[in-house]
């Protein structure tokens, strides 16, 4: 399976990150400086399956804070997400 994240400018300035850790994990890390945050929560997996929501994939969105998450298994929809996701890493900048 391919890993890719794109992550905001937030996780420039700090000396340790999500980035970092994502980095040293070998997973490549693209740093989104478009926009003021980044805000999507997003996977595709398997092309038909699309997670999304406002689930921070944390310990903490897990055990304390009220979160959402959603589980799509639509080919057309993972798609697009996809798409939207390639079109924020095409103007990303890689960490």
């Amino acid at each position: 399976m391919k890993v890719q994240a794109i992550l905001d400018k937030s996780q420039r300035g700090e000396k340790y990150t999500g980035a970092t850790y994502l980095k040293n994990a070998g997973i490549p890390v693209s740093i989104d400086a478009a926009h003021a945050i980044a805000h999507n929560k997003v996977m595709v997996l398997d092309g038909e399956t699309a997670i999304t929501g406002s689930f921070n994939f944390t310990k903490a969105a897990e055990e304390r804070n009220a979160e959402n998450v959603l589980i799509v298994r639509d080919k057309v929809l993972a798609r697009l997400y996809r798409e939207n996701r390639e079109a924020h890493r095409g103007h990303s900048e890689e960490h």
